[in-house]
């Protein structure tokens, strides 16, 4: 049994990660400071002795004894990580500081989620590691994006200054059940209005891509990524290369819920990448992997959760 740190444990991803290592027979502590993570996501895993909640925020110090740390507190999606932009840079760079100098204390290997938006507005695509990234280090989105390259770096120097066991993965669009239903994201939003029977918001005219993984992949993928030997820590890309226009998404939302929804058009939000698609050879070289989940197929299990989410809600 290893005890096993998760910071953003109460977030979409983090407690979806709690509850695969759970089940694996770990010792689990979610960390959060419930700025996007949510209590619901984790009450389920409440009852189980090997699981801890502890409400703290990554930017402070925190000591602790455990064998691994999975670093993926941060807002990530644009309605949250803009509210706050210096909280964003902060919980970025010094919850990668203060959690690389507990891995270096207690001699952890530590994983960080880093992310697609490194890339910026790829010039190239897809999108492969070696790529540097197109961003704009003043706009917008520029909280989240360098923030997010500030941490590889610091996990880079860590790694090579005073030998942490670090691996860097690069989350490509990822959805699925415990998205947050104001998050902004398009696929929670898509299925929140479709469900509502509201209009479809499309920005730009909708012929911008996305590879959209479900949930479960990525976890997969992480938990690979850890397993890996000393020699390889990243970044790799954990993402689905099938690739999807923003309207044929829209379509299928519409299709599979059986809405009356219209699709409206408004303007493009500055900084929005026109492309996105990982190359994920070297994760089916170095970790054997590659996401099983259909589009269709993950798309009705998070259509079936925020049904159930908003009948709750009345």
């Amino acid at each position: 049994m290893k005890r096993i740190l998760v910071t953003g444990g109460a977030g979409f991803l983090g407690s979806h990660l709690c509850e695969r290592l759970l089940k694996e027979g770990n010792e689990v502590i979610s960390l959060d400071n419930y700025f996007t993570g949510q209590k619901r996501n984790i009450v389920h895993l409440m009852d189980n002795p090997y699981f801890e909640v502890v409400r703290h925020d990554v930017t402070m110090p925190f000591f602790i004894e455990v064998d691994e740390i999975y670093n993926l507190a941060c807002p990530a999606s644009p309605i949250h990580y803009q509210y706050n932009p210096i909280k964003t840079v902060k919980t970025s760079v010094m919850g990668a500081i203060n959690m690389l100098g507990l891995a270096k204390r207690i001699k952890a290997k530590i994983l960080q989620a880093s992310t697609s938006e490194v890339y910026g507005d790829p010039q190239v695509h897809p999108q492969k590691e070696s790529y540097w990234g197109h961003v704009n280090p003043i706009g917008l989105r520029s909280c989240y994006d360098e923030g997010k390259r500030v941490a590889e770096t610091l996990f880079m120097n860590y790694h090579h200054q005073n030998n942490v066991r670090i691996k860097i993965i690069r989350i490509f669009n990822t959805y699925g059940p415990r998205m947050h239903p104001n998050d902004g994201r398009v696929v929670s939003n898509f299925i929140v209005q479709a469900l509502k029977g509201e209009n479809i918001t499309v920005y730009g005219d909708g012929g911008q891509t996305r590879s959209f993984q479900y949930v479960d992949d990525l976890i997969e993928g992480m938990i690979k990524m850890m397993g890996t030997g000393e020699d390889f820590t990243g970044p790799v890309n954990i993402g689905n290369p099938g690739e999807f226009t923003i309207l044929e998404l829209a379509q299928k939302v519409i299709e599979l819920t059986g809405s009356k929804s219209k699709i409206v058009f408004e303007p493009l939000p500055s900084d929005d990448p026109m492309q996105r698609k990982p190359d994920i050879s070297l994760a089916k070289e170095k970790l054997n992997w590659e996401p099983k989940i259909h589009l269709e197929d993950g798309l009705k299990k998070t259509i079936e959760y925020f049904d159930n989410l908003l009948k709750e809600n009345g």
